[in-house]
């Protein structure tokens, strides 16, 4: 049987007591008071980014995440910041060694048959990008949101959320052997597409949009040095191929492969030979083979819910959207919707106002709509879709369209930068 203990929540109006989280909310846990005003489920990225800007602006939260820090912390994911997300982080006070490790990028190249164009991202936009890790995002944020103690349950389990439809709602979990629950203003649903958080909405309440790929990509991690300066998308007749980095001197390389397909059929020795035959002789010469780190194989899809937002709860992140990896979308939206939420909430504790909070899903998913365009673009410009001649030359049409043409290249260019985070 669960042993139970509750946190309860009482708190005055917003706008008092100068927003001071202790003043407006407090929760008793054994003679220790902590105060919390957002419960955040999902100690990703988004989550951790969420909690540390509503913490340094005076907003308490508490972040439940079901698995434990090193295993997330562990995860390999997107490398590659938009601008607005290099301001998110450091605006929550974590970007003193990403600006120092970070590599900036001020273009990237498209390479299709023996042909390959520079796109220059700061000459059309007047911005780059920079390429730092998201585990390094991740481990940023953790260590971030550890100064404040009890602000994130690691291993918290069988989340429950009741009342999201209320102005109380409450979550519950299960740690160490007892059922804790807590009563909150609101609820971020910051924990992925399998989460708790959406799941919890019934079916009626939803639209959900999903478009599904006749492909994957099969990864490798290497310490060897990046085979270009910028990163490399390669359109070729045998599938396409990625030429990423994480630092100068780790790689990450892509293939294009069968949903079918399993790591095991892809020795290191297979993978660098593909590789090298997807890319112009100039790059492929360039290629320093190493043993593999790593390696695995994604699926690509797109998939969009509407609202974002049901009552007191609101959904940030993959719990919303999922992009093809094609532009490094995923990370940056989800760390757009935990900016534009955090605006909200920090302007209703302050004021009272509910405008933001309010304008929140419409904000969220007119940037959503905007870059799951873009990544569906630019997958199906690099991709092989199938046998089809014709559609092959299409794309290479296009391609060489986009190196003659400022206009087309500027409008790509101001995409992969990305888009404006709130509206």
């Amino acid at each position: 049987m669960e042993k139970y203990k509750f946190y309860v929540l009482t708190s005055i109006p917003p706008g008092t007591a100068g927003g001071d989280p202790v003043a407006v909310a407090r929760v008793l846990i054994g003679g220790d008071v902590r105060s919390t005003q957002v419960v955040v489920i999902g100690g990703g990225p988004s989550g951790l980014l969420l909690s540390q800007l509503l913490s340094r602006n005076g907003v308490a939260s508490i972040v439940l995440e079901r698995q434990s820090r090193a295993y997330v912390q562990g995860r390999i994911r997107a490398g590659l910041l938009e601008w607005g997300t290099v301001r998110l982080l450091q605006e929550a006070g974590v970007g003193a060694r990403m600006m120092r490790d970070g590599l900036l990028h001020e273009g990237v190249e498209l390479a299709f048959g023996e042909q390959h164009h520079r796109i220059d991202l700061q000459a059309l936009t007047g911005r780059s990008v920079l390429v730092y890790g998201q585990t390094e995002v991740q481990r940023d944020l953790a260590e971030a949101r550890a100064a404040e103690p009890g602000a994130v349950v690691w291993e918290a389990a069988e989340v429950q959320l009741a009342g999201w439809d209320s102005k109380r709602p409450t979550v519950s979990y299960l740690h160490e052997g007892i059922r804790y629950s807590i009563a909150c203003d609101f609820i971020a649903g910051c924990d992925g597409y399998h989460g708790v958080s959406r799941a919890s909405v019934p079916p009626q309440h939803l639209q959900q949009y999903e478009r599904a790929y006749p492909f994957g990509w099969l990864a490798l991690m290497a310490d060897v040095p990046p085979l270009n300066d910028e990163l490399v998308y390669a359109n070729h007749e045998r599938g396409f191929a990625l030429c990423s980095m994480r630092s100068s001197s780790r790689s990450r390389y892509y293939l294009q492969c069968s949903v079918q397909d399993s790591v095991d059929k892809w020795p290191d020795e297979r993978f660098y030979r593909e590789l090298r035959a997807r890319l112009p002789r100039q790059f492929a010469q360039r290629l320093v083979e190493g043993r593999s780190l790593e390696k695995s194989i994604a699926p690509l899809r797109s998939f969009v819910v509407e609202p974002m937002r049901f009552g007191s709860l609101f959904l940030v992140g993959d719990a919303a959207h999922i992009v093809p990896p094609t532009g490094a979308k995923g990370l940056n939206l989800a760390a757009a919707d935990a900016g534009t939420l955090a605006q909200g909430l920090i302007e209703f504790y302050r004021t009272g106002t509910r405008t933001l909070i309010d304008e929140y899903s419409a904000h969220a998913l007119d940037r959503v709509w905007k870059a799951t365009r873009f990544s569906w673009w630019f997958t199906s410009l690099m991709h092989k879709f199938s046998e089809d001649a014709f559609a092959h030359q299409l794309q290479l049409a296009e391609l060489r369209y986009l190196a003659q043409s400022e206009t087309a290249a500027r409008a790509m260019a101001e995409n992969y930068v990305g888009l404006a985070i709130a509206a």
